[in-house]
């Protein structure tokens, strides 16, 4: 049996993620990393007027899965598969050795900034649970014009889909989907119109900001959130990772990718549980939990119990 590590996208920070990290020499290392490439203090970074800026809330999720990857590292647990959401795909492909921490946090610093100058107000997410997409794609279709552009963005279950536009482009939407017996309709903690052909000529540019990076074949299985396969070419990651933030979420084939490679335990990294709730119906035989709200020593045995059933 296997272990999948699954690191969250943006939305699922919290101020004092950082510094509700575990007191371990990894997460100082890792802040100590953070620092020296950015040439400033992340503890700076996780407070809630800080985590109001798109380049801040990527780094803590950056430095928050990478630093708690590492701790479960130096207790002896790696995983056997890692996959990321949307900005979760860098702390994934670190963990999975395909790309140094330091330049992880060059590049996530340079994409946050280029979705942030792109979009800096009136656009964002919304989540709309309770119907399929059949039923919103009519919905988006009606609303989208030039002037006013929404976009499906990410499918994260069969009745859990994101949208992505401009606000008022949204809240109609939204309206409409409740007015068709959504279940829920709310806006995410995300500033800009992530995953959608509004970022086209922003993932075009982060191809160009990994020029010269030096990238290693995974040493663990590195699924893509965007196409739910797994990829083993560093520079198919590297294309992965440059355009996940204008490609589609496909969070829910994601997960079953993982559960049908043999993954029977999911483990999320900080911050949340956001994708614990979206990856346990399809772990329904298995275990999805998250490192946030459990002990460190009960993930441990966990992680020893599922390893020891190979």
């Amino acid at each position: 049996m296997s272990v999948l590590y699954t690191f969250p996208g943006q939305g699922a920070q919290k101020p004092g993620m950082l510094h509700a990290l575990p007191d371990h020499p990894e997460t100082a290392r890792t802040l100590a990393e953070t620092a020296a490439a950015l040439g400033r203090d992340p503890l700076a970074l996780d407070s809630e007027q800080a985590l109001a800026s798109t380049v801040a809330t990527q780094l803590c999720l950056l430095a928050a899965g990478v630093a708690m990857a590492r701790v479960l590292a130096a207790h002896g647990a790696e995983p056997d598969m890692v996959a990321g959401l949307s900005i979760g795909a860098y702390p994934a492909a670190v963990a999975a050795g395909v790309i140094a921490y330091p330049d992880a946090v060059r590049l996530v610093a340079r994409r946050a900034e280029l979705m942030e100058q792109g979009y800096p107000h009136g656009y964002g997410m919304w989540a709309i649970g309770g119907l399929d997409q059949g039923q919103l794609e009519p919905l988006i279709a009606q609303v989208h014009r030039a002037a006013s552009p929404v976009y499906l963005a990410n499918l994260n279950a069969p009745r859990q889909q994101v949208i992505a536009g401009g606000r008022d482009a949204l809240r109609r939407v939204a309206d409409l989907a409740l007015a068709a017996g959504a279940t829920r309709a709310e806006a995410l903690d995300v500033g800009v119109p992530s995953h959608c052909a509004l970022l086209d000529a922003q993932a075009k540019r982060m191809q160009e900001a990994f020029d010269g990076v030096p990238l290693s074949r995974p040493k663990a299985v590195y699924i893509s959130g965007g196409s739910a396969r797994a990829l083993f070419d560093p520079r198919a990651i590297r294309d992965d990772l440059a355009a996940n933030m204008a490609r589609q979420v496909h969070w829910f084939d994601t997960a079953r990718h993982a559960w049908e490679r043999g993954a029977r335990l999911a483990l999320e990294m900080p911050s949340g549980a956001v994708l614990t709730g979206l990856t346990a119906p399809v772990f329904e035989s298995g275990l999805a939990l998250s490192c946030e709200g459990n002990r460190i020593d009960t993930v441990l045995a966990l992680l020893a119990q599922e390893k020891s059933r190979r």
